[in-house]
């Protein structure tokens, strides 16, 4: 039985500070849009300020995800640590964005028939620092969204924002200069619009962990037919690959061979095979003779 630890499993203490940065940036303009959106009247300012609500969030809870999966287990009950934390937290994040698109359709429908009165200058002022603010988070994220699943969440929903900015800024000027009165209800819709793809691709990516489901873009059909090709194997049964947390997957699988064969090639092909053609650093691999019997016998 092989065991091989993935290299990049606590990679993600480096993305601790950028997140800290980003969280805390992202919770005082929130703030600040917060107010100028209830003192301004403006729906698309309201809107990026609950974006940028559940970004605070978000960015949090992805902070302690990693914090907290750092930490070893004194207990020895969780035997693969608290990578998983990561990936509920994505999951959340993708529900938050859900309920901010809600409300924000919600309230577009609501104020259509009849768009209250919205002071363009101050919303076109803080419409700008807020994109400013998240262009700086946006810059902190972009390099541990392609590492982790979790800063990936949080480097979505600013990238999000980024566009809910630019949105609140267009429905600025649509107000002040060609007078348009519905401009910031349609540009208010469109950000909660625009929010919902990414939260549906989010979700959907944390919930094929949750289930433990193989990785998309892994063919098993491919896999098994190149396992049982080794020199040595007679047969293989109870193959499974499934993600443990970001760029983190796993695997086991029964070789069977002779009862005269050398199981160490075997082991060692296999093994090689799984990490250099498939990236599966961290597998669990049962070599038994081919008079061995029970493994199969289990019915789930």
């Amino acid at each position: 039985m092989s065991h091989s630890h993935h290299p990049t499993a606590r990679a993600g203490a480096r993305h601790q500070r950028p997140l800290a940065i980003a969280a805390s940036l992202t919770a005082v303009f929130m703030v600040v849009e917060l107010i100028a959106g209830f003192a301004t009247g403006s729906l698309a300012l309201l809107s990026d300020a609950g974006h940028m609500a559940t970004d605070t969030l978000g960015l949090a809870m992805a902070l302690a995800a990693i914090v907290v999966a750092g930490k070893s287990d004194s207990g020895g009950q969780r035997t693969y640590g608290l990578y998983r934390l990561e990936i509920l937290a994505a999951l959340a994040n993708a529900a938050l964005l859900f309920g901010v698109a809600g409300y924000v359709l919600w309230e577009a429908i609501n104020r259509l028939s009849d768009p209250p009165d919205v002071l363009s200058g101050p919303m076109l002022v803080v419409a700008i620092v807020g994109l400013l603010v998240n262009l700086v988070s946006w810059r902190l994220l972009r390099e541990g969204s392609a590492e982790s699943l979790n800063v990936e969440g949080a480097f979505l929903e600013v990238s999000a924002d980024m566009i809910g900015s630019v949105g609140a800024i267009a429905a600025a000027v649509l107000l002040r200069y060609p007078g348009w009165a519905h401009a910031d209800v349609v540009l208010g819709a469109a950000i909660g619009v625009f929010i919902l793809p990414r939260a549906w691709r989010l979700g959907r990516q944390a919930l094929r962990i949750l289930v433990q489901a193989a990785p998309e873009q892994l063919d098993l059909k491919e896999l098994q037919g190149r396992l049982s090709a080794i020199p040595g194997v007679i047969d293989i049964h109870d193959l499974h690959v499934w993600t443990l947390t970001s760029e983190m997957d796993v695997a086991s699988v029964h070789l069977v061979i002779g009862d005269t064969a050398d199981p160490h090639p075997v082991l060692d092909r296999s093994r090689d095979l799984l990490e250099d053609a498939y990236g599966i650093a961290h597998a669990t691999l049962q070599v038994e003779p081919e008079s061995h019997g029970g493994c199969t016998e289990l019915t789930w």
